[in-house]
């Protein structure tokens, strides 16, 4: 095991070498961070079941970058499926774990279907990859705070209930990957609690397309005021926040998909002072509903069509990170501003329609 480490260390001086696994690669978060990973040198191979995304994002991401990812049709809750992906690639040198089910308001009316999924997946993906000692990256999520006492949240904050099942698959994710750290040596991994990612990619080739009615409000927010649907629902007016909406960290997901590459190269590199760190990724500011849709039409010139309905289910009152931690020991720290995401998901949006 030493010496596979030794490897990675010394391939670090030429990321052609190093072949990186992106599970749920095609989807919102993951198409970013693949994109990148190529930018950067290192070879991706795209492992996607395409329950949530589409094969033509590949087609996107090689328009970006000129480069390829190698494509994978594989559900890695599917035992079978993930033991042939890592028969075929044998010599991966990580793995950022992204294939995860994640609307909030589903996951409270399908809870079996939720974890068996989540938590699933991610067991056949640990069964493999801690007996290689493959570092690993988790997509993890401001849900596992639950509606946190103390805010901003800083990671030592304590985990509360969480408010829908799609928060308690993360918070049991994490918690059997720490595990899994604690009993195989050499197996590193790192948590990324990350807040609210809105935007799409500068270039508008890729970005936030969910199949069906988008259950994320920026996506829904696009869709309206392009005519899609008639109007935005603001679930929740009487909150106790300011304006009585909720308030979330919105973060542009090329903020987060960089923090992905940079906790990659912090585990490579063997900068870990533990086997399993966490990181909080946001902005540190937190932004209401009703804050949001003016920022949108601050930004693009556009009106958005919303009314004020009941609260949802399952939605968090008040969220938004203390991120000094991650620059300290990442030194990264989210440049994007709240209007250049909305605009980039806005360019991304008229896209879609242009090439539908």
């Amino acid at each position: 095991m030493l010496h596979e480490s030794i490897a990675r260390v010394g391939n670090l001086l030429n990321k052609t070498s190093l072949k990186i696994i992106v599970t749920g690669g095609l989807g919102y978060i993951g198409s970013h961070v693949t994109t990148l990973l190529l930018e950067k040198g290192y070879e991706v191979v795209c492992v996607d079941n395409l329950c949530n995304s589409r094969r033509e994002v590949i087609d996107g991401i090689e328009t970006i970058t000129g480069k390829r990812p190698i494509f994978e049709k594989t559900d890695v809750s599917n035992d079978k499926q993930v033991e042939a992906l890592f028969e075929k690639h044998p010599d991966i040198d990580g793995i950022i774990h992204f294939a995860a089910l994640k609307s909030v308001s589903e996951s409270v009316d399908e809870p079996i279907k939720y974890y068996k999924n989540n938590i699933g997946g991610l067991l056949t993906i640990l069964e493999h990859i801690t007996k290689k000692t493959v570092p690993l990256i988790f997509s993890s999520s401001c849900t596992v705070y639950g509606q946190a006492s103390v805010l901003p949240i800083n990671e030592k904050a304590p985990l509360q209930t969480p408010s829908s099942p799609y928060g308690f698959t993360k918070q049991i994710g994490e918690q059997i990957i720490q595990d899994a750290c604690r009993t195989n040596d050499g197996f590193d991994s790192i948590l990324l609690r990350y807040f609210n990612p809105i935007g799409a990619h500068p270039s508008a080739q890729i970005g936030e397309y969910p199949l069906g009615i988008p259950q994320n409000l920026v996506p829904f927010l696009t869709q309206t005021v392009i005519g899609k649907h008639s109007v935005l629902k603001v679930f929740g007016s009487d909150y106790d926040t300011p304006d009585g909406t909720c308030i979330r960290d919105y973060i542009h997901v090329m903020d987060l998909a960089l923090a992905h590459i940079d906790a990659l190269d912090y585990l490579l590199e063997s900068k870990n002072k533990n086997s399993c760190e966490i990181f909080n990724v946001g902005t540190g500011r937190g932004v209401s509903v009703l804050e949001l849709l003016k920022a949108f039409e601050k930004a693009t010139g556009v009106k958005v069509p919303y009314e004020l309905s009941p609260r949802r289910a399952g939605d968090t009152v008040v969220a938004y990170a203390e991120v000094s931690k991650i620059t300290k020991e990442l030194g990264w720290k989210a440049k994007y501003s709240l209007e250049q995401a909305l605009e980039s998901a806005w360019k991304w949006e008229q896209h879609i329609q242009e090439v539908l």
